[in-house]
């Protein structure tokens, strides 16, 4: 049986578009997701990107949060290497306080995407990540010497995002929301660490993951194949140039002449994945939670027309 699922949402900027366009549509596509059903909308946040408009995470999750009914909101993640923990456990405690318990804290430890961002953030070591979702914990509690008013009494999970490292999360007691861009056999041994090193505490008796997996159903393969083609360009122009792009149509990416190197990048970026017919995602999926033993999944798929995106959560939305 598949799992819960959950979205993640990075507010993409498209060619031809803008930024304020982008976060508009985040809006209208968390109210289209949770009339299907599905049970997060997450955020993202990354700076100085100019083809991602998501830089205010608890921000934008508060416009979710206003615009929709019963579906949980949060973000996947605001990167606490970024903030001072005082203000990040004030901010959810506003969102708790305003939206009651649909609000999810996920936290990650990503420094911005170069050394003038991550100046300009005053980015502290990433080192510290656990050390400063303890302090969080601490202001939420209100067992810290500053509380977070009016974050204490109120219900709010957290969730620790990692790529290689459970290590946090397991020594806290919290949820675990793990991807796979360095390997799936990483993945795999950090959730066997996880759950082997968790600690059980007053926010999880038990551990809980979270996979987080791009997932692009349509109804032939190639069709849904091409649905990952735009981000698959973006990411390869970012590792060749340094920058991340707006999202280009399928037509326009496949129609360049690509250098040998772009080729090599665009191949790895377009690996990875789930994607196919509903009977082909199915199948890739209920293999995917058996090695995981997943809880849930959080599904991100980046395609460059809405329409085609919200048809493949809409076919997402029917698997069993």
């Amino acid at each position: 049986m598949i799992p819960r699922l959950s979205v993640l949402d990075r507010s993409h900027v498209r060619a031809g578009g803008d930024p304020q366009q982008a976060l508009r549509e985040t809006v209208r596509f968390a109210r289209q997701v949770e009339q299907l059903g599905y049970h997060r909308f997450w955020v993202a946040e990354h700076h100085g990107v100019p083809g991602v408009a998501g830089a205010a995470p608890t921000v934008l999750a508060a416009a979710v949060a206003s615009a929709t009914e019963h579906i949980r909101v949060g973000t996947g993640g605001v990167m606490l290497p970024n903030h001072r923990p005082l203000p990040v456990a004030e901010q959810f405690g506003a969102l708790a306080s305003l939206f009651g318990e649909r609000i999810d804290v996920g936290l990650g430890r990503s420094l911005g995407f170069t050394g003038a961002v991550r100046r300009a953030l005053g980015a502290e070591d990433a080192s510290r990540f656990g050390e400063q979702v303890g302090e969080l914990l601490g202001h939420l509690d209100g067992t810290a010497a500053v509380p977070a008013v009016p974050a204490c009494g109120v219900s709010l999970p957290v969730f620790v995002l990692a790529t290689r490292s459970s290590t946090t999360a397991a020594e806290l007691g919290l949820p675990l929301v793990i991807a796979s861009p360095l390997g799936e056999e990483r993945m795999l041994r950090a959730i066997d660490e996880y759950r082997a090193d968790f600690r059980p505490s007053a926010r999880a008796a038990e551990p809980y993951v979270v996979v987080s997996r791009s997932i692009a159903v349509a109804e032939t393969t190639e069709a849904a194949r091409r649905l990952l083609v735009p981000e698959a360009w973006a990411n390869t122009w970012s590792r060749t140039r340094g920058e991340f792009p707006p999202l280009e149509s399928p037509e326009d990416v496949l129609a360049r002449e690509m250098t040998d190197r772009e080729r090599t990048h665009f191949t790895r970026a377009m690996s990875g994945h789930i994607h196919g017919t509903p009977d082909e995602a199915s199948a890739a999926i209920h293999d995917l939670v058996a090695r995981t033993g997943a809880d849930e999944l959080l599904v991100t798929t980046t395609a460059h027309d809405p329409a085609d995106r919200l048809a493949s959560y809409r076919l997402l939305a029917t698997l069993t």
